[in-house]
């Protein structure tokens, strides 16, 4: 019997990949979705104005496999907009955001689903560990570090992750599996920001459960085009975005703890922008400290020096 989307043993997985000028990988990434030894996908194709081959060859593979769906946008309008575009009209119960510069390893989604399965319906997320790879697909290392027996000190969160999320970065995005209702509350990524994965982990972890799968189930793309790399420079595009997220954070905060939390993300947040001379976002970042009731002695100095030089 062919799955469909009532199955039970088979929900629906829509895989959302998105491209943008990824011409050299964008065969591995969509040969990785071939490779999946679970039979109940639902595939969109979505091309963010590439300017190289990119629209060639996600063209050459919707042509081979009629049942994927393809958008291609007119102009570039980032990945928030862009997944959104293929969210709001797919049918599946769980969603990966995939960027075609990474890789599924074959098992990835029957794992996630397996996992699902298992969870009630308080959780919104399945992550997993994640191998980084170079342009030239050779593995690099691991996402989590692990001691000599394998173990992963401190393992990563699992269930009400809300105050870690606000703390710290450690969940690796391309590994994310999402539960459809999760992005229907959150009414999808937020249009307005320049990148997704921090405002998405915030809201998400207020009213869902998270759970970490100890495996690996996705190579990660490592390039000098990778967001990581161009983060925290003189006039980061997506540092005033990361602000906005966390002021949206201090509104959804319940607790000491969870405030205490966001407190140390900004603290970071407005050492990082100072080093790098964004010293309009390090006043902005030192005011929601004074919100936050959370000013330490380096705080008050780093805001001052930050409000004469911006």
């Amino acid at each position: 019997m062919k799955p469909t989307t009532t199955n039970p043993v088979w929900p629906l997985v829509t895989i959302v990949a998105l491209c943008h000028n990824h011409a050299p990988f964008v065969r591995e990434a969509l040969d990785s979705i071939l490779a999946q030894t679970y039979p109940n996908l639902d595939v969109w194709l979505v091309d963010d104005a590439s300017t190289d081959d990119s629209g060639a060859i996600l063209r050459e593979y919707a042509a081979a496999n009629p049942a994927w769906q393809t958008i291609f946008l007119p102009a570039n309008v980032g990945n928030c907009t862009a997944f959104n575009q293929a969210f709001r009209r797919a049918g599946g119960e769980f969603f990966i955001d995939f960027a075609t510069d990474d890789v599924l390893l074959p098992s990835r989604v029957a794992e996630q689903v397996a996992v699902f399965q298992r969870l009630d319906a308080t959780y919104g997320v399945v992550y997993s560990d994640a191998e980084l790879i170079d342009e030239a697909s050779r593995p690099v290392r691991h996402h989590y570090r692990r001691d000599g027996q394998g173990q992963l000190h401190p393992r990563p969160a699992s269930g009400p992750v809300f105050a870690e999320v606000l703390r710290r970065y450690f969940i690796s995005t391309p590994t994310m599996m999402m539960r459809r209702t999760a992005l229907e509350h959150l009414g999808g990524y937020d249009e307005t920001l320049a990148y997704e994965d921090f405002d998405f982990w915030v809201r998400a972890a207020r009213d869902f459960q998270f759970h970490f799968l100890d495996a690996v189930t996705t190579q990660k793309r490592l390039h000098p085009a990778s967001m990581s790399r161009r983060g925290y420079r003189p006039n980061d595009p997506f540092l005033a975005s990361t602000i906005r997220v966390c002021r949206k954070a201090l509104v959804l905060c319940r607790t000491p703890d969870e405030r205490a939390a966001l407190a140390e993300r900004v603290r970071w947040e407005l050492r990082q922008a100072v080093r790098w001379g964004n010293f309009r976002e390090a006043a902005d970042l030192h005011a929601l400290l004074r919100e936050i009731h959370a000013v330490r002695p380096l705080d008050w100095v780093l805001g001052k020096y930050a409000r004469l030089r911006k």
